[in-house]
């Protein structure tokens, strides 16, 4: 088991959960609470550069729902966070 982060997000039917996940269908994770914070900033300015092209509105380009927590990283690829939960592979 190793430490590392992870970017969450809040849904309507399942709750707190991954915000994103790779090409194994597991969750993404980040070395470091920087890195983290840096992949939701770029997302962000993307979101701004579709919105300045007439792509997104205003409002959608500028909300960010997701944030960041600790997370252990499992050797099959889970995520556990403070509470217990754990997160693994997505259907």
């Amino acid at each position: 088991m190793r430490s590392a982060h992870a970017i969450f997000t809040r849904t309507i039917c399942e709750g707190l959960v991954p915000a994103w996940y790779n090409e194994n269908n597991l969750p993404v994770i980040y070395a470091t609470e920087l890195e983290a914070q840096r992949e939701i900033a770029d997302n962000l300015m993307e979101h701004l550069r579709q919105f300045l092209e007439g792509e997104r509105d205003f409002e959608d380009a500028i909300s960010v729902d997701d944030f960041i927590l600790p997370v252990d990283v499992w050797p099959d690829g889970s995520i556990s966070i403070g509470d217990g939960r754990t997160f693994g592979r997505r259907n």
